[in-house]
């Protein structure tokens, strides 16, 4: 019985991993359109709003409005909406409830409408209140009953990196054509003729917090000495076996957007590739896309 138990949660938290590798990660503002319109809209995905929402004005209903908005629903009602280009087009939709909404303004009753949404290529249908957004940055927002059909959104807006990629280190003003490893946790550059002053040759970790300075060379040959501190070590171990690397911080990233992260040196005079970056570079900053070039 409670092996039977075991299998069975094993097999829950397995499937469960899987439904979530599927769910397609979004950015905060996303290139979005609305069936019918032929418009295209920066859609703000918005995790606290329950129905997704549309600039709507000139709203009509057809046939005729009873003064009471709960007495439209299920007939058509024609509208004109405008994306942030100013592009405007009128079309038509169901509207299947209201929705009574209350705010610092104070309290609004609005339409709400089924409508197609989404990605060009992958749209979905789901209630859509209608409001007049003229004031606001983003006239279609997205809400969690669209964000549920398989989506995540991540907040910190990270970028895309491909397994190869060329990043400068500012220290050096130097650019290396770079591996991205999400498999090494730390990042490594190429350092030979490591200098520290007053060195202890005996006890790496006595070195700490000393002044260092080593050549590092790119993929093209040009050699660069860069003078800074070491903060730390850091045993690595891999297939050769052990050993043990001086630490230092240096500003990496695309030209223009370096950031600091703590970097391993290591001869990598026979590797192909002068600097490696693991997790710690990537980790908050960027989501690896294997197949991009």
């Amino acid at each position: 019985m409670i092996k039977n138990i075991i299998i069975s949660v094993v097999l829950c938290l397995s499937l469960s991993s899987v439904f979530a590798a599927e769910k397609q990660i979004l950015k905060q503002v996303e290139t979005m359109t609305v069936a019918k319109s032929g418009l295209i809209y920066e859609a703000r995905m918005d995790t606290g709003a329950a129905n997704s929402s549309l600039h709507a004005i000139d709203l009509k209903v057809i046939g005729g409005a009873d003064k009471k908005m709960k007495n439209n629903i299920g007939k058509m009602i024609e509208f004109t909406t405008e994306n942030e280009k100013g592009e405007k087009k009128r079309i038509q939709a169901e509207i299947v409830d209201t929705s009574t909404v209350k705010n610092s303004q104070g309290t609004e009753t609005r339409y709400i409408v089924k409508l197609d949404i989404g990605f060009a290529d992958d749209l979905k249908r789901v209630h859509v209140n209608l409001r007049d957004r003229s004031h606001m940055d983003y006239k279609l927002l997205i809400g969690r009953n669209f964000l549920k059909k398989g989506y995540i959104v991540d907040v910190a807006e990270k970028k895309t990196i491909g397994p190869l990629a060329k990043l400068n280190v500012k220290q050096a003003n130097l650019m290396f054509y770079t591996r991205i490893d999400t498999g090494a946790v730390e990042n490594s550059l190429h350092a030979v003729n490591i200098r520290i002053e007053n060195e202890d040759k005996n006890n790496m970790e006595n070195n700490i917090g000393k002044m260092m300075t080593f050549t590092t060379e790119n993929e093209h040959g040009k050699k660069v000495d860069v003078r800074t501190k070491i903060r730390g070590t850091s045993l690595i171990r891999n297939a050769q076996g052990s050993e043990i690397r001086y630490m230092v911080r240096l500003s990496i990233g695309e030209p223009g957007q370096e950031f600091l992260v703590d970097v391993n040196l290591k001869d990598r005079t026979k590797m192909t590739h002068k600097l490696l970056i693991g997790r710690n570079w990537l980790q908050g900053h960027y989501l690896v896309d294997v197949s991009k070039k």
